[in-house]
């Protein structure tokens, strides 16, 4: 009898613990996710659905969409594809898994949302559209260990800036740059092309509607420039468009893009300051300008045609110069600033156009002073 008693007591005694194990496992986990010490991670991808497996035949159990948030539980690989086990935020605090791409983790995220913060003061200088599906990165260099997230094709965003970075510099997939183009420079070869000695990295702000990280870089060679359509037709092959601001409204855009299948952004016509650089290289203490010349452009509402206000081309002077691009004012009263090298003093200078209407209304710029310092040194060449 007191043998049968000893089993029954351990018996019970069993089941007691394994409850406990539960209960306290339980009591862990939701301690760990109530103190935030389990990682999250931020949903990518448009839509798309937590599974029951990660085999080709799992079962959907839950939609979630970009910008929701996943608590993250283990990790796994099946046949060379990153997975994530993952706890949803619904009612049913639902688990499944998803494939790691569509994810973002939380210390990546937190990056981002830093360099956002750090750069919140920079002004959009133009906008970009990719041609192909891109990594955004928290660098201007193509390394694995600095990728956020992959974008999708055809995503647009903000430039606030950008950075020329010598290919055999560019990380592990950047070609060399031959013997021939470093013969050229150390010649001082104003034949050398920029595209051929450098790469140019584009440092992005992205809408939530895109991506859930504000802001990291992008590589050049997969962007393209979203030149509106009303003053592309200005823009020659020698002389590229690099930023933009509208003087209808201080932006680099009158209106956003209506046609998202158009490699063309549309907007309203009106008056512009367009930056622009030649594809020559140009580096002095190996720093390449950001532009080296300036259009503004008028718009005669009456005939519903541009004309040129002002045009360093024109006038022949050949600008190296900085960003950012500044408008400021309103109406017709208005100045845009941009920061120029002085080539008699090798200093960097906040250079001030001021615009004004003339008695025909047509749009008039006066140049600074220190824009003489450009005619002065042409004229001892």
């Amino acid at each position: 009898m007191n043998f049968r008693k000893i089993i029954l007591s351990l018996t019970v005694l069993t089941g007691l613990f394994s409850v406990s194990c539960g209960v306290f496992d339980a009591v862990i986990d939701n301690t760990w996710s109530f103190a935030g010490l389990t990682e999250t991670g931020t949903i990518i991808s448009k839509n798309v659905y937590i599974r029951s497996s990660y085999a080709v035949v799992a079962a959907d159990l839950l939609e979630v969409k970009r910008g929701e948030t996943v608590e993250l539980l283990s990790s796994t690989e099946f046949e060379g594809v990153d997975w994530y086990r993952v706890r949803a935020f619904d009612e049913d605090n639902t688990e499944g898994w998803l494939e790691a791409q569509h994810i973002i983790k939380g210390e990546s995220l937190d990056a981002s949302k830093k360099l956002a913060e750090e750069s919140k003061d920079l002004r959009s200088q133009a906008v970009g559209r990719l041609r192909a599906p891109s990594n955004l990165r928290l660098a201007p260099e193509q390394t694995n260990s600095n990728i956020l997230l992959r974008l999708d094709n055809r995503a647009t965003f903000e430039i606030v800036a950008w950075k020329y970075v010598t290919k055999e510099d560019d990380g592990e997939e950047a070609a060399p740059v031959s013997e021939e183009i470093r013969a050229a420079e150390e010649e001082n070869d104003a034949s050398v092309r920029i595209d051929e000695r450098y790469d140019v990295w584009y440092k992005v702000r992205l809408d939530p509607s895109v991506s859930p990280a504000p802001m990291g870089w992008i590589f050049g060679r997969q962007v393209d420039l979203q030149v509106p359509g009303d003053i592309i037709y200005y823009q020659t092959n020698r002389r590229k468009f690099v930023t933009w601001i509208s003087l209808e409204n201080n932006l680099v855009s009158n209106e956003p893009i209506t046609n998202a299948d158009s490699d063309v952004q549309v907007t309203k016509p009106g008056s512009w300051v367009i930056l622009s650089r030649t594809n020559e290289v140009k580096a002095i203490d190996g720093v390449e300008p950001d532009f080296d010349g300036i259009l503004v452009l008028g718009f005669d509402k009456y005939n519903e045609e541009h004309y040129t206000a002002y045009n360093t081309a024109r006038e022949r002077l050949d600008l190296w110069g900085v960003l950012p691009l500044k408008v400021e004012g309103t109406g017709d009263d208005k100045i845009f600033t941009v920061r120029l090298r002085n080539p008699a003093t090798g200093a960097i200078e906040d250079s001030n156009f001021v615009l004004y209407r003339d008695k025909n209304k047509r749009l008039r710029v006066t140049p600074p002073e220190n824009i003489k310092f450009y005619a002065d040194e042409r004229g001892k060449k």
